[in-house]
Protein backbone atom coordinates (compact mmCIF):
# COMPACT_ATOMS: atom_id res chain seq x y z
CA UNK A 1 0.00 0.00 0.00
CA UNK A 2 1.34 3.69 -1.20
CA UNK A 3 2.53 5.55 1.84
CA UNK A 4 0.66 8.35 -0.18
CA UNK A 5 -2.28 8.72 -1.81
CA UNK A 6 -3.49 10.35 -4.28
CA UNK A 7 -7.43 10.51 -5.32
CA UNK A 8 -9.23 13.37 -7.29
CA UNK A 9 -12.92 14.47 -6.54
CA UNK A 10 -13.46 16.82 -9.43
CA UNK A 11 -11.33 19.69 -9.27
CA UNK A 12 -10.16 18.52 -5.80
CA UNK A 13 -6.99 16.43 -5.54
CA UNK A 14 -6.80 14.80 -1.94
CA UNK A 15 -3.34 14.00 -1.00
CA UNK A 16 -3.37 11.63 1.99
CA UNK A 17 -0.36 10.36 4.35
CA UNK A 18 -0.84 6.58 4.76
CA UNK A 19 1.59 5.34 7.69
CA UNK A 20 -0.13 6.14 10.72
CA UNK A 21 2.19 3.28 12.35
CA UNK A 22 4.74 6.21 12.16
CA UNK A 23 2.61 8.82 12.73
CA UNK A 24 2.99 9.70 8.93
CA UNK A 25 6.30 10.92 9.63
CA UNK A 26 8.44 12.91 7.13
CA UNK A 27 10.83 10.06 6.10
CA UNK A 28 13.10 9.99 3.03
CA UNK A 29 10.22 7.56 1.27
CA UNK A 30 6.87 9.94 2.43
CA UNK A 31 9.56 13.10 1.39
CA UNK A 32 10.22 11.68 -2.12
CA UNK A 33 6.27 10.82 -2.47
CA UNK A 34 5.28 14.48 -1.67
CA UNK A 35 7.51 16.31 -4.19
CA UNK A 36 6.81 13.90 -6.95
CA UNK A 37 2.79 14.20 -6.22
CA UNK A 38 3.56 18.44 -6.21
CA UNK A 39 5.48 18.19 -9.23
CA UNK A 40 2.50 16.27 -10.84
CA UNK A 41 0.15 19.02 -9.49
CA UNK A 42 1.89 22.20 -11.21
CA UNK A 43 1.12 20.98 -13.97
CA UNK A 44 -2.41 19.77 -13.53
CA UNK A 45 -5.08 22.20 -15.31
CA UNK A 46 -7.64 20.16 -14.09
CA UNK A 47 -7.26 20.00 -10.19
CA UNK A 48 -7.87 23.74 -9.04
CA UNK A 49 -7.67 22.70 -5.04
CA UNK A 50 -5.64 20.31 -3.36
CA UNK A 51 -6.22 18.91 0.74
CA UNK A 52 -3.51 17.53 2.28
CA UNK A 53 -4.32 14.60 5.04
CA UNK A 54 -3.11 12.33 7.35
CA UNK A 55 -4.19 8.64 8.86
CA UNK A 56 -3.94 7.42 11.87
CA UNK A 57 -4.30 9.24 15.25
CA UNK A 58 -1.82 12.00 13.75
CA UNK A 59 -2.18 14.72 10.91
CA UNK A 60 2.02 14.51 10.73
CA UNK A 61 4.78 13.78 13.85
CA UNK A 62 7.71 15.62 12.00
CA UNK A 63 10.81 13.77 11.06
CA UNK A 64 11.18 10.06 10.99
CA UNK A 65 13.69 10.01 13.94
CA UNK A 66 14.69 6.34 13.56
CA UNK A 67 15.70 7.26 9.63
CA UNK A 68 17.96 10.01 11.01
CA UNK A 69 19.82 7.93 13.77
CA UNK A 70 20.81 5.62 11.46
CA UNK A 71 21.79 8.07 9.09
CA UNK A 72 24.43 9.21 12.30
CA UNK A 73 26.26 5.80 11.35
CA UNK A 74 27.81 7.41 8.58
CA UNK A 75 31.65 8.19 8.39
CA UNK A 76 30.94 11.41 8.66
CA UNK A 77 28.80 11.17 11.38
CA UNK A 78 25.52 11.88 9.29
CA UNK A 79 26.51 15.17 8.22
CA UNK A 80 26.03 14.61 4.25
CA UNK A 81 22.35 12.47 5.18
CA UNK A 82 21.34 15.57 6.95
CA UNK A 83 22.32 18.02 5.13
CA UNK A 84 20.19 16.13 2.11
CA UNK A 85 17.21 15.41 4.00
CA UNK A 86 16.90 19.22 5.32
CA UNK A 87 17.55 20.20 1.58
CA UNK A 88 15.13 17.74 0.54
CA UNK A 89 12.35 19.17 3.67
CA UNK A 90 12.89 22.38 2.57
CA UNK A 91 11.93 22.02 -1.04
CA UNK A 92 8.86 19.55 -0.30
CA UNK A 93 7.97 23.04 1.65
CA UNK A 94 8.66 25.58 -1.31
CA UNK A 95 7.39 23.00 -3.90
CA UNK A 96 3.95 23.94 -1.64
CA UNK A 97 3.92 27.33 -2.03
CA UNK A 98 4.95 27.22 -5.72
CA UNK A 99 2.07 25.24 -6.66
CA UNK A 100 -0.80 27.43 -9.02
CA UNK A 101 -3.81 25.38 -6.69
CA UNK A 102 -4.37 26.38 -3.40
CA UNK A 103 -3.61 23.77 -0.65
CA UNK A 104 -5.33 22.84 2.33
CA UNK A 105 -4.19 20.90 5.43
CA UNK A 106 -6.66 19.05 7.13
CA UNK A 107 -5.14 18.38 10.67
CA UNK A 108 -6.08 16.18 13.29
CA UNK A 109 -4.22 14.69 16.15
CA UNK A 110 -0.82 16.35 16.66
CA UNK A 111 1.52 18.35 13.89
CA UNK A 112 5.01 18.64 15.40
CA UNK A 113 7.89 19.95 14.30
CA UNK A 114 8.20 19.29 10.63
CA UNK A 115 4.90 18.16 10.74
CA UNK A 116 4.06 21.59 12.12
CA UNK A 117 6.56 23.40 9.35
CA UNK A 118 3.80 21.00 6.60
CA UNK A 119 0.93 22.61 7.96
CA UNK A 120 2.18 26.30 8.71
CA UNK A 121 3.58 25.77 4.58
CA UNK A 122 0.21 25.11 3.57
CA UNK A 123 -1.88 27.99 2.40
CA UNK A 124 -4.83 27.30 4.41
CA UNK A 125 -5.50 24.84 6.98
CA UNK A 126 -8.44 23.27 8.94
CA UNK A 127 -8.09 21.46 12.23
CA UNK A 128 -10.48 19.35 14.26
CA UNK A 129 -10.69 20.30 17.99
CA UNK A 130 -8.60 18.49 20.25
CA UNK A 131 -5.35 18.69 17.62
CA UNK A 132 -2.15 19.60 19.33
CA UNK A 133 0.61 21.72 17.24
CA UNK A 134 4.33 21.73 18.85
CA UNK A 135 7.77 22.65 17.58
CA UNK A 136 9.26 20.35 20.33
CA UNK A 137 12.52 19.32 18.99
CA UNK A 138 14.07 21.28 21.84
CA UNK A 139 13.06 19.03 24.02
CA UNK A 140 15.42 16.40 22.70
CA UNK A 141 18.39 19.02 21.99
CA UNK A 142 17.35 19.62 18.57
CA UNK A 143 16.51 23.36 17.46
CA UNK A 144 13.62 23.40 14.90
CA UNK A 145 14.97 26.20 13.03
CA UNK A 146 14.02 24.62 9.34
CA UNK A 147 10.43 24.22 10.91
CA UNK A 148 10.76 27.91 12.45
CA UNK A 149 11.25 29.23 8.85
CA UNK A 150 7.54 28.82 7.87
CA UNK A 151 6.11 28.94 11.95
CA UNK A 152 7.78 32.48 11.97
CA UNK A 153 6.43 33.27 8.81
CA UNK A 154 2.39 32.47 10.04
CA UNK A 155 2.68 33.52 13.40
CA UNK A 156 4.09 36.63 15.51
CA UNK A 157 7.61 36.17 16.16
CA UNK A 158 7.54 36.21 20.12
CA UNK A 159 5.09 34.08 19.63
CA UNK A 160 7.00 31.39 17.39
CA UNK A 161 10.25 31.85 19.65
CA UNK A 162 8.50 30.56 22.53
CA UNK A 163 7.08 27.50 21.33
CA UNK A 164 10.62 27.10 20.11
CA UNK A 165 12.40 27.17 23.01
CA UNK A 166 10.05 25.80 25.69
CA UNK A 167 8.85 23.15 23.09
CA UNK A 168 5.44 23.24 24.46
CA UNK A 169 2.13 22.48 22.40
CA UNK A 170 -0.61 25.21 21.29
CA UNK A 171 -4.01 23.72 20.66
CA UNK A 172 -6.29 24.33 17.80
CA UNK A 173 -7.94 27.25 19.37
CA UNK A 174 -4.69 28.94 20.20
CA UNK A 175 -3.46 28.00 16.68
CA UNK A 176 -6.02 29.64 15.54
CA UNK A 177 -5.96 32.54 17.53
CA UNK A 178 -2.15 33.19 16.10
CA UNK A 179 -2.62 32.38 12.82
CA UNK A 180 -1.62 29.40 12.04
CA UNK A 181 -4.63 27.81 11.13
CA UNK A 182 -8.03 29.11 9.45
CA UNK A 183 -10.59 27.02 11.59
CA UNK A 184 -10.86 24.66 14.16
CA UNK A 185 -14.24 22.20 13.91
CA UNK A 186 -15.64 19.08 15.85
CA UNK A 187 -13.58 16.06 14.55
CA UNK A 188 -16.87 14.36 13.35
CA UNK A 189 -16.67 17.82 10.97
CA UNK A 190 -13.29 17.93 9.97
CA UNK A 191 -13.71 16.54 6.31
CA UNK A 192 -17.07 18.29 5.68
CA UNK A 193 -15.82 21.48 7.20
CA UNK A 194 -12.33 21.02 4.56
CA UNK A 195 -14.13 19.86 1.47
CA UNK A 196 -17.03 22.55 2.07
CA UNK A 197 -13.51 25.26 1.90
CA UNK A 198 -12.32 23.35 -1.12
CA UNK A 199 -15.78 23.46 -3.46
CA UNK A 200 -15.80 26.98 -2.46
CA UNK A 201 -11.77 27.93 -3.32
CA UNK A 202 -12.73 25.25 -6.57
CA UNK A 203 -15.68 27.40 -7.46
CA UNK A 204 -13.42 30.22 -8.03
CA UNK A 205 -12.13 31.18 -11.58
CA UNK A 206 -9.04 29.39 -11.74
CA UNK A 207 -6.34 31.53 -13.85
CA UNK A 208 -7.92 34.00 -10.95
CA UNK A 209 -6.71 32.33 -8.27
CA UNK A 210 -3.18 30.59 -9.93
CA UNK A 211 -2.51 34.60 -10.73
CA UNK A 212 -3.52 35.24 -7.17
CA UNK A 213 -1.56 33.28 -5.13
CA UNK A 214 2.06 33.61 -6.99
CA UNK A 215 1.24 37.39 -6.25
CA UNK A 216 -0.25 36.71 -2.68
CA UNK A 217 3.61 35.31 -1.69
CA UNK A 218 5.74 37.47 -3.83
CA UNK A 219 4.48 41.15 -2.82
CA UNK A 220 4.81 39.93 0.96
CA UNK A 221 8.31 40.04 -0.01
CA UNK A 222 8.82 43.79 -1.64
CA UNK A 223 8.87 47.41 -0.17
CA UNK A 224 5.56 48.59 0.17
CA UNK A 225 5.93 50.44 -3.46
CA UNK A 226 7.25 47.97 -5.29
CA UNK A 227 4.57 45.98 -3.80
CA UNK A 228 2.18 48.09 -5.35
CA UNK A 229 3.37 48.57 -8.39
CA UNK A 230 4.41 44.36 -8.98
CA UNK A 231 0.37 43.81 -8.21
CA UNK A 232 -0.92 46.80 -10.10
CA UNK A 233 0.84 44.78 -13.42
CA UNK A 234 -0.52 41.93 -12.04
CA UNK A 235 -4.16 43.54 -11.91
CA UNK A 236 -3.94 44.37 -15.42
CA UNK A 237 -2.88 40.82 -16.93
CA UNK A 238 -6.31 39.94 -14.66
CA UNK A 239 -8.41 42.26 -16.07
CA UNK A 240 -7.08 41.67 -19.44
CA UNK A 241 -8.39 37.97 -19.29
CA UNK A 242 -12.09 36.66 -21.43
CA UNK A 243 -12.98 34.92 -18.04
CA UNK A 244 -12.51 37.91 -15.90
CA UNK A 245 -14.53 40.05 -18.52
CA UNK A 246 -17.55 37.23 -18.64
CA UNK A 247 -16.94 37.66 -14.71
CA UNK A 248 -17.46 40.96 -14.78
CA UNK A 249 -20.35 41.15 -17.11
CA UNK A 250 -21.98 38.20 -15.10
CA UNK A 251 -22.26 40.12 -12.15
CA UNK A 252 -23.60 43.34 -13.79
CA UNK A 253 -26.13 41.14 -14.99
CA UNK A 254 -26.68 39.10 -11.80
CA UNK A 255 -26.20 36.07 -14.11
CA UNK A 256 -23.92 33.25 -13.41
CA UNK A 257 -20.57 33.67 -14.79
CA UNK A 258 -20.02 31.34 -18.35
CA UNK A 259 -16.00 30.53 -17.69
CA UNK A 260 -14.01 28.70 -20.16
CA UNK A 261 -11.43 28.05 -17.30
Amino acid sequence: MAILERHDTGAIAHLHMNAPERLNALSDEMLADLADAFAALKDDTTIRVVILSGEGKAFCAGHDLKQMTQGRQAEDGGKAYFADLFTRCGQVMTAIRDLPQPVIARVHGIATAAGCQLVASCDLAVAAEGTRFGVNGVNIGLFCSTPMVALSRNIPRKKAFEMLTTGEFIDAARAEELGLINRVVAPENLETATSDLAETLASKLGSAVRIGKEAFYKQLELPLDEAYAYTGAVMVENMIDRDTAEGISAFLEKRPPAWDQ
